[in-house]
């Protein structure tokens, strides 16, 4: 079976990292969003910016939270993960401070941004949420881990809100 994925993510440090993983096929995932395109949903203020993200996590089965650097905190991020849950989504993230960026360079590895979204029992979403982290530090092979474990992650998430 297909499974259509969201990808959430910090977008000016890591839109190429999330590229990297994008163009490997494995899953399909929403089509990324030219700047303009952004820009002009953002002019619509709050309302729709909501509005186009839960448009695109509709008909999505996973949410796959790509980690960089800033990830954890950032309200549209925490947005997506929280719809996300509610909606009853596979859930997790992976880790791509190893991936380099068009300029070469790798970042700092981010904190888990399900540690600080609380559900209404009082958890902690990271109590329920697999983050993976690839163990390797040259990029080629943590492309080749996410690569080699991206589907098996996706149907993880899936079974788990089963």
């Amino acid at each position: 079976m297909t499974r259509k994925a969201f990808y959430s993510f910090h977008y000016e440090p890591d839109n190429s990292r999330v590229a990297q993983i994008r163009s490997a096929g494995l899953i399909e995932g929403n089509r990324p969003v030219a700047d303009n395109a952004w820009e002009e949903v953002k002019r619509g203020g709050k309302p729709a910016i909501k509005r186009w993200i839960d448009g695109q996590l509709a008909g999505k089965s996973v949410a796959i939270v790509m980690i960089g650097s800033g990830t954890a905190g950032r309200p549209w991020i925490n947005y997506e993960i929280e719809k996300a849950w509610t909606d009853g989504k596979g859930v997790f993230g992976i880790h791509i401070h190893g991936l380099k960026n068009l300029a070469g360079q790798q970042s700092a590895k981010g904190a888990n941004p399900f540690a600080g979204i609380l559900l209404p029992d009082g958890r902690r979403l990271s109590t329920l949420t697999k983050v993976y982290d690839p163990p390797y530090t040259e990029s080629k092979n943590v492309y080749a881990y996410i690569a080699q474990n991206l589907s098996a992650w996706v149907e993880t998430a899936i079974g788990d809100r089963r």
